[in-house]
């Protein structure tokens, strides 16, 4: 007997093996709490939470190496936790071999990805790539770029638990 075969007023007690089937038929935020695996496919581990200054700081001192670094190991992260996006090897020789004109719109896009995959809005997508192009005379533009960038990652790998 289902909820539906009730009669009004009556409440549904299931058996102990109506219990299985009864969950897969409630609708999410239902007495079920929502987590990300009710959107798309299973996921893979979270990935790293980066401070947006120590980002900065490491690619000024290292001179631009720290942040070849950093779209590998994003790229790679994103990669292995949702199984699709262009990993952090492909993510890296694009990086290098464009010059970097590809990055600032591919990495946002990869990051607006997650969200997307969620169900949740898109807090950057590949057009926040132009704060890069646009904005690099006054270096304004790739600082906030980084933030919001970095920051949507960030809180996308806070939501699901990383430190």
């Amino acid at each position: 007997m289902s909820t539906l075969d009730q009669p009004a007023g009556q409440a549904y007690a299931p058996g102990p093996h109506a219990q299985a089937q009864y969950a897969q038929h409630v609708p999410v935020g239902y007495g079920q709490p929502m987590s990300p695996a009710h959107h798309g496919r299973p996921l893979g581990p979270v990935g790293k939470v980066r401070s947006t200054w120590a980002v900065i700081g490491l690619s000024i001192i290292t001179f631009g190496i720290y942040s070849l670094y950093y779209y590998f190991a994003t790229h790679e992260e994103m990669k292995r936790h949702s199984g699709e996006g262009v990993g952090g090897a492909l993510g890296l020789v694009l990086a290098i071999f464009t010059f970097g004109l590809v990055t600032p719109f591919l990495l946002p896009n990869e990051v607006g990805n997650l969200y997307a995959r969620q169900g949740r809005p898109r807090p950057v997508t590949a057009t926040t790539g132009l704060w890069v192009l646009l904005g690099s005379i006054i270096l304004i533009g790739p600082l906030v770029w980084l933030i919001k960038t970095n920051g949507a990652l960030n809180a996308y790998w806070r939501s699901l638990g990383a430190a």
